[in-house]
């Protein structure tokens, strides 16, 4: 995954449109970017929070004891709750699809936020949004 392909995916995704594109290059390159194949467990439900990835394609499942709760994609940042709330994990993660990401660890993400506020915006109104 390229950065250019990264920006151009993720500078269509609503969540992230307030974002100039200097902040989106800024938080795409301070993502480590992974890809992840198809079945892969990224989070597991009561485990502690220590990393966070924004999807830039693929799909992955959300679940909540055993239960689908949710099917996320590209521009979804998966992860951040448990960091921005200090909490275990509230769901496991699954991937559908082979995804490519970004990841962050619990510091990264927390730099990226405060240095770039739109995008701390976005995470925290995305972990309120979930809560």
């Amino acid at each position: 995954m390229t950065d250019t392909n990264a920006e151009s995916k993720l500078g269509q995704v609503s969540r992230l449109d307030a974002l100039t594109d200097k902040d989106l290059k800024k938080v795409i390159a301070k993502g480590k970017p992974v890809h992840i194949p198809s079945g892969w467990s990224l989070m597991w439900e009561g485990a502690a929070a220590d990393k966070a990835y924004l999807i830039v394609d693929g799909q992955v499942s959300v679940r909540h004891g055993g239960e689908e709760i949710a099917v996320l994609g590209p521009g979804d940042l998966i992860g951040e709750m448990s960091i921005v709330n200090q909490k275990l994990r509230s769901a496991s993660v699954v991937t559908i699809t082979d995804v490519e990401a970004l990841h962050y660890d619990r510091d990264r993400l927390a730099r990226r936020m405060d240095e770039v506020p739109a995008f701390g915006a976005a995470v925290k109104a995305t972990s309120q949004d979930r809560a």
